[in-house]
């Protein structure tokens, strides 16, 4: 199997190709990311000397990374071209709810023409009559519900209200996906994500962003009193979730008009089980001690600030998985404690 991954460096995808490296005999993997700074790129840099020791335990494996954009679209249509992928999985997206109010063009640059261009190579790479590409996979997001009040969250839930743009384009990619798999019958699957946390996660997380401010001596700011509840799902669900999708591509079938009848899909994924800020704070600060990032006594109540809702923040996300389960056969299951300790622990390593 051939398969690129966009924003390769990233917290899902340098996860998702360590998990490709380990359980897909021969794989063959062409990674790309402009690494840019929005974070730490250390942590990228990290991610990906990981998958560089996963390489060498793989030999029958390859990996090639390519730092570079998606929304230069030569560069895209030679990549495609030349390593005619089986698989594309894009990852790559300007992420962050509050950074998409202060910096929209970068939105529109990664998550809309970026995603074209991706979906244009999709198309082409039938040209000529090849068999190209058998499966889109994309990452959309569960800031697509907005502030919808009916809850847990379904897919078959109408999405048409986001409260900031970066929903907007990744409802966007949803809509542009579906369009081009009815219209050049390119199988898509759209995967929604429920606040994706873990070792070596993103650093503008709370959870990453509370430790580093904690250490610090800082106070940090639980926003809307500390009332606003997360459907926290760890990596390993999500990056299991995302592998037996790609192992699963929407069929193609014609409609009684003669025409494709789109090859399209859109899952939840998420741990169905959502957390009261407080409570995770609470969680989190435990883990610290335990792991010895924080000291036994340290005073949290000094360092906590409760403060009103963010722009473009939503007070609840809750994923319905029932799709994800029936098709895939699989539920997230990591405990917020057991995701949380695990990255406390990491953490304490890593800043050793």
């Amino acid at each position: 199997m051939k398969v690129i991954v966009t924003g390769a460096a990233g917290f899902i995808g340098a996860n998702l190709v360590l998990r490709l490296l380990k359980d897909e005999p021969n794989v063959k993997i062409l990674g790309i990311d402009n690494v840019n700074n929005y974070y730490d790129v250390s942590i990228k840099e990290f991610r990906l000397s990981e998958i560089e020791k996963s390489v060498k335990e793989h030999p029958g494996c390859s990996w090639k990374f390519i730092k570079g954009n998606i929304a230069d679209k030569p560069l895209i249509d030679k990549i495609f071209a030349e390593f005619q992928p089986d698989v594309v999985v894009n990852l790559a997206a300007q992420a962050g709810v509050r950074y998409s109010i202060t910096n929209p063009g970068a939105y529109v640059e990664s998550n809309l023409i970026g995603f074209y261009n991706i979906l244009e190579a999709c198309r082409h790479s039938y040209d000529n009559g090849t068999e190209g590409v058998k499966h889109l996979v994309y990452a959309s997001s569960s800031s697509v519900y907005g502030s919808n009040k009916k809850v847990p969250y379904s897919t078959e839930d109408k999405v048409d209200k986001p409260v900031s743009l970066y929903a907007a384009t990744k409802k966007s990619n949803e809509l542009m996906a579906h369009a081009y798999s009815k219209l050049y019958n390119i199988p898509s699957t759209g995967l929604r994500f429920f606040t994706v946390y873990g070792p070596a996660g993103r650093p503008d997380m709370a959870y990453f962003g509370f430790t580093d401010k904690l250490i610090k001596g800082e106070t940090i700011e639980i926003f809307n009193y500390g009332n606003c509840k997360r459907d926290f799902t760890y990596i390993d669900d999500i990056v299991e979730g995302v592998w037996r999708v790609i192992r699963k591509a929407p069929e193609k079938s014609v409609g009684e008009d003669g025409l494709p009848v789109p090859p399209y899909k859109v899952y939840n994924i998420g741990n169905s089980k959502p957390e009261k800020l407080l409570d995770f704070v609470q969680i989190l600060q435990e883990e610290l001690v335990r792991a010895g990032v924080l000291p036994e006594d340290y005073d949290f109540e000094a360092h906590k600030k409760l403060v009103p809702m963010q722009p473009g923040d939503v007070p609840v996300t809750f994923a319905d998985t029932s799709a994800l389960e029936q098709d895939m056969g699989f539920k997230p299951s990591t405990s917020l404690r057991e995701g949380l300790r695990r990255f406390a622990e990491w953490y304490k390593w890593f800043v050793e």
